[in-house]
């Protein structure tokens, strides 16, 4: 076959010709491929840069942007983009789409600060899946959590305890994180004490953002204001407890219906469960789940069950430790069965 193709390109002139010019012209192409990747002509001049919040937002902005001007459309180098941020340890990755000719954004995921961790009389900000991100995002606002020593920045923590709760306060709704004075496992598991005394039960780190949203849709409901705690342990059944000699309010007398669901979806309730606690108060509504009723047990410790679709009952109960209405959210033909919650 060789033979017969050099005979064939042979015995016809112009095919010759035609081949032996693009075989001259090729280091003439590549130089040019060459100088176009780094000429003026398709120079990054335009960046778009999503996914930054944060306080390290500005100087993450400018990183990216310097690094990027100095590319082209033709040339961008995920590399170089990674190595401008790599001192600011918020930023866990970034993806970059060079639009041509002039063109160039940047997606950049963020990894922010969740919580101060606390050992040896050292304090440094750690980020909900353990990674060590410096004292310099310290703030006032992050909840508090212990271990036994403070790991070098852009290293993971340490213990499965200190894991668990991270990965908890990872899952935590912006407008509710702030409001999170302190997280540490106690009896009841994970537990997080609000920064107006309340403590809510999270048991372990299983499904942290549906336990979120229960304690949302609990404090959310008006039966639960005046509540000590809050158990979540079962996110489709949760409790909350009151202290001796306080009743919840009476949600049979509240007029109007509608389904678990608080008003306005669930981040209506998040909304109007952040101002509460700001307010200094276990709960606050703007509007009510209704179909809530009340049902006396018979007592304290015994479980309180709902009947398939009959979520969005309360049960309340009246024991000389205190009072504890558990909150039913169970879904459509999902019958939710809870223990009894611990004591107030």
């Amino acid at each position: 076959m060789a033979r017969l193709g050099a005979r064939f390109v042979s015995q016809r002139r112009r095919l010759r010709i035609v081949l032996l010019a693009l075989v001259a012209s090729m280091p003439l192409l590549a130089g040019g491929w060459l100088w176009l990747r780094s000429s003026p002509f398709v120079s990054v001049q335009h960046v778009q840069i999503t996914g930054v919040h944060g306080t390290q937002a500005p100087a993450v902005d400018a990183a990216l942007t310097a690094a990027s001007h100095r590319m082209s459309t033709l040339d961008v180098s995920a590399g170089a983009l990674e190595a401008a941020v790599a001192p600011l340890r918020v930023v866990r990755s970034l993806r970059a789409i060079p639009s041509f000719p002039h063109g160039l954004r940047i997606e950049v995921t963020e990894q922010l600060p969740v919580a101060s961790l606390t050992a040896g009389g050292q304090h440094t900000a750690v980020a909900g899946d353990g990674v060590v991100l410096g004292p310099s995002l310290l703030s006032s606002s992050l909840p508090s959590v212990s271990g036994e020593v403070v790991p070098a920045a852009g290293r993971r923590v340490s213990g499965a305890s200190l894991q668990a709760e991270l990965t908890v306060l990872g899952a935590a709704p912006t407008l509710l994180l702030k409001h999170v004075e302190r997280v540490f496992t106690g009896v009841q598991g994970i537990t997080a004490a609000m920064r107006n005394g309340l403590r809510v039960y999270f048991g372990d780190d299983t499904r942290p953002h549906a336990k979120w949203l229960s304690l949302a849709r609990v404090l959310a409901d008006p039966s639960s204001a005046g509540a000590s705690y809050v158990d979540v342990r079962l996110p489709s059944h949760p409790a909350a407890g009151f202290p001796a000699g306080v009743t919840p309010p009476d949600q049979s007398a509240t007029p109007g219906t509608s389904s678990t669901e608080p008003a306005g979806g669930s981040e209506s309730a998040v909304s109007s469960l952040a101002a509460g606690l700001s307010g200094g108060g276990a709960t606050t509504s703007t509007g009510s789940p209704a179909g809530a009723s009340t049902e006396p047990a018979s007592a304290a410790t015994e479980p309180a069950s709902t009947a398939p679709g009959s979520a969005g009952n309360v049960v309340a109960s009246q024991s000389t430790e205190g009072t504890t209405s558990e909150a039913g959210v169970a879904g459509e033909g999902e019958a939710a069965q809870a223990g009894a919650p611990p004591g107030g």
